[in-house]
């Protein structure tokens, strides 16, 4: 697809064009005319004359040659006009703001698929239909107001909603951001997300373009285009961050397993974007916030400095920075009492430094510059400086502008005086800085930044897979939850650590197995799902009689056909799980073990196959890893050894497409092993 026309058009004509600045038509002319297009610009209106000052066409029979038109017209009339234009007038690309279309009804997305017929026979390009439109530094051709400032190196933002769009952009406004390019697609007819990233792709330029764009998506329509080119994008040197809505379940639905009851599409979004290397972001200020940290220096550690002029947000900020595990070291006892003479009685400067609310622009600046000088420690500052009635907040903005311009190290400005410091504000991002008002939403951003993995697509780690024997133990299997046995040769040719178990009918060789391992064994019924729910799991059986009268017992569970006898081992409980969804492959999750899979929800998931590092990843987002680093005394788990697992699985499962659920639940691990206790595995070809 070919975007010039609508990147860098010579003119531009506007079908449906406007005196009044509050209808798409009308606004998106004044914005055309107020903006920074210089080239040709034609309007067209029944009534003929001038609109805004430009000359008006009755007719679209009567404009000269043109390569984009915007088209602020009923429905009913969109394809004659769109049709027209392609072909009699030249236009190669379409801008469709008109609503109606497969958002409104049945019959709308029959007049939306002739539509895109239209334009895909004419070979032309269109976004929309039902969108607000685009703008770049060349041209505003958009109706949604206010425009941002642009800026070449700014901001790319791409959206599925016209008005969320204008949302995010005014978040970003306030705070500062710049805006490159900005995509409303609508109806993504014929232009989808998957497609401008494609573009963006193919035309980046390491050395002149932006490298930072942010998505709102309500859809993505082809997983593996989006994985292919927003992975690319960030290999070359872009960040991406991005809301997904629409990715909650209405209620919980009857589910066969405990990944099939937490897996959704939302488990499948966090999958794709942790291979794409894409920061997930959950609000429009959070999405501007992420944005506008992506703008700054890099900060290379984890470590902060604070100087502020009230104690309390920097407390706030403390605690923030600590749950997104960025730290705020505490100064050198004889450089703290260095620093503590240049300022004023009062301060605090172990770290936070507080400066107190007399504290001038002088004493901040002294501040900054004796931390990148001496306080090795850190990697960054935060700087949070308002006004409280007693200082010249205008003369430590410029202090602060010279410092942020010339420091090495990134310099965060939470400048939270909203009301009382308005112009001194504006003054400030002006002067090209982006400003947090708020040191929650820094924290919040900052640790997303920090905490994020590059992509890791295409990447098959080189474990020892027996992926001939897995083709031929699937292909062999029937339709269903499988038996035991099959799973455990699939582990087996997978190499996953198993442990050792006998599944029979018969109570005699059950009896002599347990003797064999030796006392106490576990046994649980064969045949029921869910076991423990129908009682069908006993553990600490210490003898022969003990286990007689147990296998007796759940032989007579309804629908179970064995019973299976294992060593009783002790360890923390783990979880491995997987299932496929339709376009994305399999999701594979990991997390604690046992019943608190499904109460807790603390589970992390990823896009099969996943390299050790994606997997990693995985396994240190979750919020009980403290359990598995080890804390307080208790020696961790063999998390190497957890995460190798996850890998396996994953490459196996990326040969099986035929398995469809699967869980190992649980996994038994100490300091030393892990090893899979109990799984289910569901087949459907």
């Amino acid at each position: 697809m070919i975007y010039d026309k609508l990147i860098n058009p010579k003119s531009i004509v506007v079908v449906g064009a406007s005196d009044n600045i509050l209808k798409p038509g009308g606004s998106v002319l004044y914005n055309l005319i107020t903006g920074t297009f210089t080239n040709d610009l034609y309007a067209v209106n029944a009534r003929g004359g001038t609109i805004q000052g430009v000359k008006a066409y009755q007719s679209i029979e009567d404009i000269p040659q043109t390569d984009l038109a915007i088209i602020s017209v009923p429905a009913n009339q969109c394809l004659h006009t769109v049709e027209y234009l392609a072909a009699n007038k030249g236009v190669k690309a379409f801008i469709v703001f008109s609503a109606g279309f497969s958002e409104e009804s049945e019959e709308g997305a029959v007049l939306e698929k002739q539509l895109l017929d239209i334009v895909n026979k004419a070979g032309v390009l269109m976004i929309g239909p039902n969108c607000s439109g685009f703008f770049n530094t060349v041209h505003q051709s958009i109706f949604t107001r206010p425009v941002p400032i642009l800026d070449p190196q700014g901001v790319d933002i791409i959206s599925s909603s016209g008005g969320t769009i204008t949302y995010i952009i005014e978040s970003a406004m306030r705070i500062g951001l710049r805006f490159n390019s900005a995509w409303s697609i609508g109806n993504s007819a014929q232009i989808g997300v998957e497609d401008i990233l494609e573009h963006l792709d193919s035309e980046f330029d390491p050395q002149t373009s932006p490298k930072i764009k942010l998505l709102y998506l309500e859809k993505i329509a082809d997983p593996d285009r989006f994985l292919q080119h927003s992975a690319s994008l960030i290999n070359k040197g872009c960040k991406i961050a991005a809301i997904k809505s629409g990715s909650s379940t209405s209620g919980s639905r009857a589910a066969s397993s405990h990944t099939g009851a937490i897996a959704s599409s939302d488990s499948a979004v966090e999958a794709l974007f942790r291979k794409a290397g894409i920061i997930r972001c959950f609000s429009r200020e959070e999405l501007a916030n992420v944005g506008a940290v992506l703008s700054m220096k890099e900060l290379k550690g984890r470590n902060l400095a604070i100087i502020t002029q009230a104690g309390g947000p920097a407390v706030i900020l403390t605690d923030a920075l600590s749950k997104g595990k960025i730290d705020v070291p505490e100064m050198n006892k004889d450089l703290a009492a260095e620093l503590k003479n240049h300022l004023l009685p009062g301060a605090a400067v172990s770290n936070p430094i507080d400066i107190i609310g007399t504290g001038t622009g002088e004493h901040m600046a002294y501040c900054i510059d004796f931390c990148e000088k001496n306080f090795k420690e850190i990697n960054g500052i935060a700087v949070i400086y308002g006004n409280p009635g007693v200082s010249n907040v205008a003369e430590a903005y410029k202090m602060l502008d010279q410092k942020i311009k010339a420091s090495k190290l990134p310099i965060y400005p939470i400048l939270p005086s909203v009301v009382s410091a308005t112009k001194e504000m504006d003054d400030f991002v002006r002067n090209g800085h982006v400003n947090f008002t708020d040191e929650y939403a820094l924290a919040n951003a900052l640790s997303k930044v920090v905490s994020w993995t590059p992509p890791s697509v295409g990447k098959m780690e080189d474990v020892s897979v027996d992926i001939p024997r897995i083709r031929k133990i699937i292909e062999s299997a029937s339709d269903g939850y499988v038996e035991s046995s099959i799973i455990k040769e699939l582990f087996d040719a997978a190499g996953i650590p198993q442990v050792k178990e006998l599944v029979t009918d018969n109570k005699d060789k059950a009896i002599a197995f347990g003797r064999e391992i030796g006392y106490p064994v576990v046994a649980k019924c064969v045949g029921p799902i869910h076991k423990s729910d129908v009682g069908g799991v006993v553990l600490n059986i210490r003898s022969d009689e003990h286990l007689s009268l147990e296998f007796d017992r759940l032989m007579q569970i309804p629908d179970t056909t064995a019973v299976m006898i294992q060593p009783m081992l002790s360890g923390q409980e783990l979880f491995v799980g997987a299932k496929y969804e339709a376009k994305y492959g399999h999701i594979i999750l990991c997390g604690l073990g046992g019943i608190f899979v499904e109460i807790l929800k603390d589970v992390a998931s990823g896009l099969a196959p996943l390299s050790f590092h994606e997997a990693t990843s995985m396994v240190r987002s979750l919020r009980a890893y403290k359990i598995i680093e080890g804390v307080r005394g208790q020696k961790g788990l063999n998390e190497k050894l957890f995460v190798e697992i996850i890998v396996r699985l994953s490459v196996m499962l990326r040969f099986a497409p035929e398995i469809k659920e699967m869980d190992i639940n649980p996994l038994l691990a100490n300091e030393e092993k892990v090893i899979a206790v109990d799984a289910r595995i569901r087949i459907e070809k």
